[in-house]
């Protein structure tokens, strides 16, 4: 029994370093994907924020949530299409995607962490807007624009308002959907929405909650997970497809937020309970952590 209580102070004193080294620190999680879809891992997440809130970081959360999305747009009888890997938004699907997410998603995870004893506020559309959009301009391979209808990224954000939730104690819950300047709802992805805000904010930490461990040699076997990770040969494994798929999209997204001065990316399952602690304040961590340069 001594020896239990003994291994849990030596873990208290691991931690204690990293405590102090990050209190004070904006730390931007990005959640979504499957993990959303699991009650006790979502639980679990948001336990582990208001662990970072109680300690003294400055967690803000942003969370996609695609299934679900999808899952309403099949209720009212629409098919989904994506281009280019992002959700082709006509009006009557950003009607659904600003539903599911602000409406739905975002305050289901405010009232979670509320009920927990955190303190967490919905930053939104509906409630106090953060995030400030424009549409989104990609082109195809003869350079012609694509139409993706109301889909956008983020090009600035409400600095003081985050700020100030964040020296209340205060956990913001922001869903990826922006504003433009017309006052236009716009679907943007939470990997990108993220990225931009920690770049604006200069964060010490930009983390991914994804549903795979990190980056892996072999997406098939865990033991090939890349634990450590820089700009230069971020960009190596996605010219030798080793970084595919949907992991392009958000490789691409953490390398924008280190060059906006995000100090580390870290990448983990966001299906292992208290993953986002474990990469934090351990020695070791679970995840790949990425950074822009390594020092010399």
């Amino acid at each position: 029994m001594q020896s239990e209580a003994i291994k849990k102070a030596d873990v208290l004193i691991e931690a204690l370093n990293w405590i102090q080294r990050f209190r004070g620190k904006y730390v931007v999680i990005k959640f979504g994907g499957s993990a959303l879809e699991e009650t006790e891992a979502v639980k679990a997440f948001l336990t582990d924020v208001i662990f970072m809130s109680s300690v003294g970081m400055k967690p803000i959360l942003i969370h996609g949530g695609g299934k679900a999305i999808s899952k309403a747009m099949a209720e009212a009888g629409i098919e989904p299409r994506f281009v280019q890997g992002r959700r082709y938004t006509d009006e009557r699907t950003i009607d659904i995607v600003a539903n599911v997410l602000a409406g739905e998603i975002c305050q289901s995870l405010v009232d979670e962490i509320n009920s927990r004893k955190g303190r967490a506020i919905a930053l939104n559309y509906q409630t106090q807007n953060c995030l400030m959009g424009r549409k989104l301009e990609l082109k195809d391979e003869n350079g012609e624009p694509v139409d993706l209808g109301r889909v956008g990224e983020v090009f600035d954000i409400n600095r003081e308002l985050l700020k100030r939730t964040c020296d209340d104690g205060v956990i913001p819950v922001l869903p990826s959907v922006a504003v433009d300047r017309g006052g236009q709802l716009l679907n943007v992805n939470a990997d990108t929405a993220a990225a931009a805000v920690a770049g604006f904010l200069g964060a010490e930490k930009l983390m991914f909650l994804s549903d795979v461990p990190g980056i892996c040699r072999d997406k098939d076997d865990i033991n090939t997970l890349i634990r450590h990770v820089d700009g230069i040969a971020c960009r190596k494994l996605i010219d030798e497809g080793v970084v595919a798929a949907g992991m392009v999209p958000k490789v691409e997204a953490a390398l924008e937020a280190l060059a906006a001065g995000v100090g580390k990316v870290h990448i983990v399952d966001g299906r292992t309970p208290h993953s986002i602690l474990l990469e934090i304040y351990s020695d070791t961590g679970i995840g790949t952590e990425l950074v822009l340069h390594d020092r010399k």
